[in-house]
């Protein structure tokens, strides 16, 4: 979101920076297949079919022009592009590149990805197994297609903000409450909020200079998206972490960090892998921003630590 639309939010005051938001990097090869499974479900019909015969079949895709792409997919060239620019490759010729060496990677004896549906009379052994490789699963995923840019720009506004909201419900709420904790041990003011009510009633005080941070897997989470929206129009800086890059809550975020999550299944459902995901992040933003703010953050870490050591040593009599 650039700063001429959130100005058009405003009274009409001159912004307080003019430069643009920071560019998105192209995807690497390695990030194909997890761009396509999480955009897939926001795709068009045809649009679906160019994202899974690119990640099904790189090799044989790379050596295909737009045209004999188009062909394969029973598509047009016009939607192989536009689907090219949503897993986030400037043009074709781009995606064509990334497949090519997505398939060498594959060629030098990279293990294929395999599913891992749980059932209901699977043994407590498969359950495990299968989880702990959907959570594998999902964390390199969204590593690999996390936008490093969009981080970095999200950490250097952490780092600096006067106060921090967080707005999150549900397993969403969770996570949002775990990035306060941690921000709040290394001397940040931060504070989240699940109940919708009271992140608005703090995002209206919220401006420049100011931090609101919106976790929310599907995207159109409206209780998470009015404290973002209140917080944008009143000039604080917006980050939304989401899996759903082209949900309605980036219309009111500066800095989108995407999540990836591993296929749902009746007994596994989104909830699951989307904490896992937006944990990893979280821990992201966490890391990074204590890296900047190292010479209060250090101190501020002991401090909460000296002060909790006693609630973690056994009590004499």
């Amino acid at each position: 979101m650039t700063n001429d639309v959130k100005e058009s939010f405003s009274s009409g005051t001159s912004p307080s920076s003019s430069s643009s938001p920071p560019a998105r990097e192209v995807p690497p090869p390695a990030a194909l297949a997890a761009k396509v499974r999480t955009l897939a479900p926001s795709m068009t019909r045809s649009m679906q079919r160019v994202a899974e015969a690119v990640a099904g079949d790189p090799a044989g895709c790379a050596a295909l022009t737009v045209t004999g792409l188009a062909e394969l997919t029973g598509t047009s060239e016009a939607t192989v592009v536009r689907t090219a620019r949503l897993l986030g490759y400037p043009g074709y010729r781009d995606l064509r590149l990334a497949l090519a060496g997505l398939a060498a990677q594959q060629q030098s004896g990279r293990a294929p990805s395999v599913t891992a549906d749980i059932s209901v009379d699977d043994p407590i052994a498969d359950v495990v197994a299968k989880l702990a490789h959907d959570e594998q699963q999902t964390l390199a995923d969204t590593a690999a297609a996390l936008d490093t840019v969009q981080l970095g720009a999200a950490v250097a506004a952490l780092a600096t903000a006067r106060r921090i909201d967080i707005y999150g419900v549900g397993a969403s709420g969770l996570v949002a409450q775990d990035l306060g904790q941690k921000l709040l041990r290394i001397g940040l003011v931060a504070h989240a909020h699940s109940d919708p009510h009271l992140a608005v009633t703090n995002a209206v005080q919220l401006r420049a200079g100011d931090v609101a941070l919106a976790i929310t897997h599907s995207g159109s989470t409206g209780d998470v998206i009015e404290p973002l929206r209140v917080a944008f129009e009143h000039g604080a800086t917006t980050v939304a972490i989401t899996g759903r890059p082209d949900g309605p809550v980036t219309q009111y975020a500066d800095h989108v960090l995407t999540t990836s999550t591993a296929r749902e299944s009746e007994l596994r459902p989104a909830a699951m892998s989307s904490r896992t995901s937006q944990l990893l992040v979280v821990d992201c933003l966490f890391t990074c921003v204590t890296q900047r703010t190292y010479e209060t953050a250090a101190p501020a870490l002991a401090a909460s630590y000296e002060a909790l050591a006693h609630r973690h040593s056994p009590r004499t009599r």
